[in-house]
């Protein structure tokens, strides 16, 4: 098989952790995000507990930017250690 290629596991990675967290950063910023979290525990059956605080712009580009970055990087390691596995 074919080596992956390191640089486009690091974008796949930090596309799906940036566009997930963008999403949520999106949620917060509608006023949704408390509706949805409540549901979700509720189905859990776990008493909701937790506020959802108002958006705020610098912590939403943040998020995204971390988030995104540890998404690049675990790309990078599932990238070198599938290599490393089919390289056997």
């Amino acid at each position: 098989m074919a080596k992956l290629s390191i640089p486009k596991c690091a974008l796949v990675g930090a596309g799906i952790m940036a566009g997930l967290h963008a999403a949520w950063a999106g949620l917060v910023a509608s006023g949704y995000a408390q509706s949805l979290m409540d549901f979700i525990f509720r189905l859990h059956f776990i008493e909701p507990v937790y506020r959802i605080v108002a958006f705020d712009l610098q912590t939403a580009g943040l998020l995204i930017a971390v988030t995104g970055s540890l998404g690049a990087l675990a790309g990078v390691l599932v990238g070198v250690i599938v290599n490393a596995v089919r390289a056997n």
